[in-house]
Order: structure tokens, then sequence, then C-alpha cells
């Protein structure tokens, strides 16, 4: 599916990582209202008076299976200044822009410009995207919380430098996914994207990244460990919280060393060791500078620290920091409500209905075969 994603309209690549769509309005008696609430993280302005059911080794219960779907942006639009929270009336004017800028079906009846080909390259018609219909009831502007501004930090020279590079896909290629390389014509597997290749996903992190389809992960807890399985790419992030020190430094892994604790009613797990091959992060979509597009730094320079929060029976607030010195010039927050979600969680068969890679490559050397052809 991933493949089809850069034939479909420009309003749908933008909201795959970020919305950006502008709805705003004065409004200074709802901002006053809210200011203290905002002050604190979401996890921090939970109700006092709700304590979260424990199981049988006392500790918070997190297990079950939590959506992580939201049309909140990652990045507050710029057009929105500093403004940290919708009123009422903003979010759902924003709501409404976001899914109709989401539903693929309209964008391509109304693109008079649309040809067979495109139609049957894209592919995927709306009932197979699943971004959601809601966003943050804390109204929240963006799901970056620090900084201040709701976006994210200015990249370091390096990473700019090298996030050129790995357009030119030499290896290893970190890229997550192959929207926005020119003219790109892959020479073998290993030049596609980590989630062409069943590898990574462009949603599942870690860190969790809300987006197209499969928002979803189970949490299983024993007395000393705690499973983090996400529907995407079906990983299960296995971790210790017995106190038990990282892997030493040499031993790395695609989705890096996790080793948690509980902080009071929170559970923090640090993630270290990721390996040179795995990127820091994916940047959102940009359509006004595309040399922008596609992943930054490298994991090896990356640490995550997730905090998993349960706020009421329904609600697990999920925050994040990435730090790495290398890409980002300052560390950032992000604030994700994870849903609790009664459905069953299937699994993900990636390798095994993955016709994506063989296709892109299989027409790669077709195109190779037709200019050669031409050329005779």
């Amino acid at each position: 599916m991933l493949q089809a994603l850069k034939f479909l309209p420009k309003a749908s690549l933008m909201a795959i990582f970020v919305v950006s769509v502008s709805a705003c309005s004065d409004a200074k008696q709802e901002d006053d209202k809210h200011k203290a609430t905002n002050e604190k993280s979401p996890a921090e302005a939970k109700s006092s008076a709700y304590q979260a059911p424990r199981n049988s080794s006392g500790q918070p219960d997190l297990q079950g299976i939590w959506d992580f779907r939201t049309l909140t942006p990652l990045e507050r639009p710029i057009e929105l200044g500093d403004k940290a929270v919708f009123t009422e009336e903003e979010q759902a004017a924003f709501k409404s822009k976001t899914i109709d800028s989401l539903d693929v079906d309209k964008a391509r009846d109304e693109d008079a410009v649309t040809d067979t080909n495109t139609d049957v390259e894209g592919a995927y018609n709306n009932f197979w995207f699943d971004y959601g219909s809601s966003m943050s009831e804390d109204r929240r502007t963006s799901l970056i919380i620090k900084p201040e501004n709701g976006r994210l930090p200015a990249l370091t020279e390096e990473a700019i430098a090298r996030m050129k590079q790995n357009h030119l896909r030499n290896y290893p290629v970190r890229d997550i996914l192959s929207i926005g390389v020119k003219d790109f014509r892959p020479v073998g597997p290993e030049s596609l994207g980590l989630s062409e290749r069943c590898l990574l996903s462009f949603n599942a992190g870690p860190p969790l990244t809300p987006s197209a389809y499969n928002n979803n992960l189970r949490i299983i807890q024993t007395p000393q460990h705690v499973v983090i399985f996400t529907e995407m790419i079906h990983d299960a992030r296995i971790v210790p919280i017995d106190g038990s020190p990282h892997l030493p430094a040499e031993m790395t892994k695609w989705t890096g060393d996790s080793r948690g604790h509980w902080d009071g009613d929170t559970l923090v797990v640090e993630t270290t060791n990721f390996t040179g091959k795995t990127p820091t992060f994916q940047m959102p979509i940009n359509l006004v500078d595309p040399t922008m597009n596609g992943v930054v730094g490298t994991g090896e320079n990356f640490t995550l620290v997730e905090r998993f929060t349960r706020t009421s029976d329904s609600v697990i607030v999920y925050e994040y920091t990435v730090t790495d010195p290398s890409t980002f010039t300052e560390p950032f927050t992000v604030a994700i409500p994870l849903k609790a979600n009664d459905s069953q969680l299937f699994e993900y068969a990636c390798h095994e209905g993955n016709h994506g890679a063989a296709g892109m490559l299989s027409g790669a050397r077709q195109e190779e075969k037709e200019e050669a052809k031409e050329q005779n």
C-alpha cells in the first residue's frame, strides 16, 4: 500500500504524517480558560481523583488494546502562531477540513487531470485508510508539547546534509518511504524504504506516530516485563522492568534496547542501542521544499524516553521525548492519547503480502528494457 501513497493527491500526502489546515479566530476567553491546564503535560493534567486499576503485582494496569489514531497534527500549523488550544468551534472546523482533505476518493474525483494510469497506480480508495475522526480532548493545536511553539526544533547542519544524501539511496537506506525520491528506480530490494521492505513501519516506531492505518497496539504486563506489541509490522518490544542494565553499546537492534521502570503511576521506558541502519525521526511531508522530505538522523545517536500514564478507564496518555543532539538542536516531546479498543488485533502479515516491493522492482526492470529497446 505504501507504494501507492506517492501517487495520491497532494492534500492527502500532507496529512499522512502531519495535517496543516487553518481554522483560526480570536478566542482569548477560551485561551485563558485553559491556560492553567496547558502549563502541565496532558498526563500531569489528569484528574487527581482518578486511580488507575492495579494488576496482581500492584502495578497500574495498562493491559489491553489501545488505539492511537488522532487528527490532531504533529506540528502546530504555522499560521496558528503561539495559539496552543483551539476553541470548540475552531477544532470542529479544523477537524471537518482535515477529514475532507484526507478523502482520497473526493480528491481523485475532483482532479480533472487524473488519467487511468495514475488512478490504477494510486489504487487504494478511502475505504482502506483509517486516520480516525477525532482530535485530542484537550483541544491542543499540536501533538508536540515541547518546545512551546508546538513545532519540531531546527535541524543541525549535519542532519540536513545527511537528509540530502539519503535521497541518493546510498546504503544503508534509512528512509521509511520512497515518497519524493525523484526518478526513483530501485536497483534491488536494499534500495527500497525500510517500511517497503517490512523492516520498520511509518507509524509503529518506536516512537508511535499516528498515520494512515493500523494505529493499534497491545500492552501485556508481567511482574518483571512489559510487552508493547504494535499492529503494524507486528513487532513485539519486550521491556524488562526488573532494574537490569541496557545491553552493551555494541549490541544494537532495529527497535533499540528498552528498559522500563515505574515513576509513581507512570511507566517510563528508555530506549537506546538503535542500529545505525535506522533513522532518528521521520519528518512530516513537506510539499513546499521536497528536498526536506524523508528521515533525519541515525539511530546510533538517538535516545528515546516514553511515558505511559493511565488517566481514565479508557485513556492512556503516551508521551515521548526524542534526544539526538546531532540531528535536532534541542529535544522535543510529543503527547498522544491512547484510547481503549475492545476489538481484536489481527496479524499484519507484511512480508507475506508484500506485493508492492516486487512490483516496484519489476517495474524498474521493465523501464530499463523499454529504454534499451528504444536505443536499439
